[in-house]
């Protein structure tokens, strides 16, 4: 096996899973383990590694972070910094995970491992993948499997395959070499991305610059430069409620929500398919759940279902609410709109034409930029001032499934690009 396989492999042999899919206290939740010992990788390699802390107590204070490109660090040393930079053995830690001081109990952290170049920087390049997986059907699926030119677990597509090509790259970078002269390169595990991505935003909280951030996600090899946007709306009707065997007294809210159920999957839907963006198709709706009414004999006064809205740059969420109320009113339904997400999910571009973007085109012999229609990372971040494209080997068809693989070959050739780029850069 190569040492990116071996990677995923030993990845996907440790639970990730988001915590907001699990259980508290479920011990495969968190992205504590992984984080840690893709830490004691990282060092091994002569990477220097922090923690970044992105939910901290008001005991804890977060990791520091490499400052803007030009500014001096001043290197703070800490009891949790110094466990990182002194890890334990990869034997140990294959051998027996309580050589990492109960890493799923902590706070979640982003773990961040930098390669310095041989002079001082001018150009810093990030390499943002996530830790974090949606459940498994079973157990089953965190033990690696191989067969049939594919990598079989959780996580082997959706990102852990990504993890393991960008950490390999970097590694045997920092290794072999010639590491670059003037481009600092830095790795940046973020956790939370299947939920509410609060470590891209962490990371772009705390100011952190990067001439382009690489975010790892199944693209299939293709560097992608936009994405969609993922608008999740809660729409309520109030009605009367009344005895089933008088529902003439009543005023049923189940029913008027049939109505905005159809009008926003019929009439609605059809004008998104007028509106395209280049990279990007049409934008879409979805119904996702619905409720209302508490038995049959009576009359329901409240129902209330959850939309997804998936949006194109340059559309706004006030606008889009707007359009839907114009809609309803003109049918005389009454309905309320509320945003179900705490932070916003918006649609994402990159310019084609950046020099670094340019440069990995052309390391990757890619003519043309392309577009994916789900939301990820590299929104956070490109809305934070950092360019972004999302790139990473396996297929989007295959992340959340229950025999969720990635191609083997499709991992490889992800790396070995990877490392390519980056010997290219300056």
């Amino acid at each position: 096996m190569t040492d990116s396989e071996k990677l995923l492999c030993e990845l996907i042999a440790l639970p990730s899973v988001n915590p907001a899919f699990l259980p508290a206290g479920d011990p495969r939740a968190g992205e504590g383990w992984v984080a840690h010992f893709l830490a004691a990788v990282a060092a091994q390699a002569g990477l220097d590694v922090d923690l970044q802390n992105v939910d901290p107590s008001p005991s804890e204070s977060v990791q520091p972070l490499p400052p803007p490109i030009g500014q001096e660090r001043i290197e703070t040393a800490g009891s949790q910094q110094s466990a990182i930079c002194n890890p334990p053995s990869l034997c140990e830690l294959r051998r027996d995970k309580s050589a990492i001081r109960n890493p799923q109990s902590a706070i979640r952290t982003n773990l961040i491992a930098t390669l310095r170049p041989a002079r001082r920087a001018r150009l810093r390049l990030l390499l943002a993948p996530h830790l974090d997986t949606v459940p498994a059907t079973d157990d089953g699926q965190f033990a690696p499997r191989l067969g049939s030119g594919r990598i079989y677990g959780r996580g082997a597509c959706d990102t852990k395959g990504s993890v393991a090509a960008m950490l390999t790259a970097l590694c045997q970078l920092a290794k072999q070499g010639p590491r670059p002269a003037e481009t600092e390169i830095i790795f940046a595990g973020l956790v939370d991305e299947e939920h509410g991505q609060c470590g891209s935003r962490a990371l772009a909280a705390s100011r952190f610059k990067a001439n382009l951030a690489i975010v790892g996600e199944p693209t299939g090899l293709r560097i992608v430069t936009a994405h969609k946007g993922s608008l999740w709306l809660s729409l309520a009707t109030r009605g009367k409620s009344a005895h089933s065997s008088r529902p003439d007294l009543g005023r049923n809210a189940v029913h008027e929500m049939a109505r905005v159920v159809c009008l926003l999957e019929n009439e609605y839907a059809r004008r998104l398919r007028r509106r395209r963006h280049p990279l990007l198709g049409h934008a879409t709706v979805n119904v996702g759940a619905i409720s209302g009414g508490t038995q049959p004999n009576i009359v329901p006064a409240a129902c209330r279902i959850s939309v997804d809205r998936r949006t194109l740059p340059g559309e706004k969420e006030s606008s889009i609410r707007a359009e839907m109320m114009a809609m309803f009113r003109r049918r005389k339904l009454r309905v309320t709109i509320a945003t179900r997400k705490q932070a916003p999910c918006l649609p994402m571009e990159t310019d084609a034409g950046l020099p670094l973007v340019r440069q990995f085109f052309r390391v990757a012999g890619q003519k043309k930029p392309a577009g994916v229609d789900y939301f990820c990372d590299a929104s956070v971040l490109s809305h934070a001032g950092i360019a972004s494209v999302v790139f990473g080997p396996g297929d989007i068809a295959q992340a959340h499934t229950a025999e969720e693989w990635i191609e083997r070959k499709s991992l490889e050739a992800a790396t070995a690009l990877l490392l390519k780029f980056l010997r290219s850069l300056p």
